[in-house]
């Protein structure tokens, strides 16, 4: 995962830079001592972690988190525990580390950003082809009334959960099944499918249009989490 390092202190700087050598997934491609260049950084480029500092001068570590155009983890690091009620009202905050950071307490942060990373059902992919439908099975059977109802994955629009049924909408019907988003979730092909929200999962092929925190799949509004959009931004075939 790459990272950034935000802190107007070097020494600070050189702990955190430290602690992520230790980790071989964690990868420190840059540090900034203000908040300014680091936001001129991230208008070119998109990073998984960014360490950033609360107390700066000039532009606080608050003010920063305003500017981001995406989610990427941010790790909030000061020397004030006060403002930890504060760091936890931003949904992209996931951990508070108070200064001096101790290599114990950085290993729970990371444990805790791949804890949440793998309980992402995206990967980065490439665009969706008939090759890959076929290495992975084309179907999948439901129950409905104790028939055992065949769906084509292709046919698949979106599944979205409603207390203790899913519902899972194609392009002619919409079914609805006694399961969990998290059980469907294991049997749908992550080449073809991504979860966008705790609510739901759709078809990424089927996408039409995606506009701030929504996707257009046919005529229905999906919602997009914030934890969920940048990996969703990576795998977009932009141009």
């Amino acid at each position: 995962m790459n990272c950034i390092i935000i802190d107007d202190e070097s020494l600070a700087r050189l702990v955190i830079s430290k602690h992520c050598s230790k980790f071989p997934n964690l990868d420190v491609i840059e540090e900034f001592s203000n908040a300014i260049d680091a936001i001129k950084f991230l208008n070119k480029e998109t990073v998984d972690i960014i360490f950033l500092d609360i107390h700066m001068p000039g532009f606080t570590g608050f003010d920063f988190l305003q500017t981001l155009r995406y989610d990427p983890y941010i790790v909030l690091t000061t020397s004030d525990k006060s403002f930890a009620s504060d760091a936890y009202e931003y949904e992209i905050v996931i951990d508070y580390l108070v200064k001096p950071v101790t290599i114990d307490r950085f290993e729970k942060t990371i444990k805790k950003i791949e804890k949440a990373k793998s309980s992402l059902t995206t990967t980065v992919t490439s665009p969706v082809n008939n090759s890959d439908e076929s290495e992975v099975g084309d179907e999948l059977f439901i129950n409905i009334d104790r028939r055992l109802i065949k769906i084509k994955y292709r046919d698949i629009l979106f599944v979205e959960a409603k207390g203790d049924y899913i519902e899972v909408k194609t392009n002619t019907e919409l079914y609805r099944v006694h399961s969990t988003l998290k059980k469907i979730k294991e049997k749908l092909p992550e080449q073809l499918f991504q979860q966008v929200h705790r609510s739901y999962i759709i078809n990424f092929s089927k996408i039409v249009d995606i506009e701030d925190n929504s996707i257009l799949i046919e005529k229905s509004v999906i919602p997009i989490s914030r934890a969920n959009r940048p990996e969703i931004m990576r795998r977009l075939n932009l141009l």
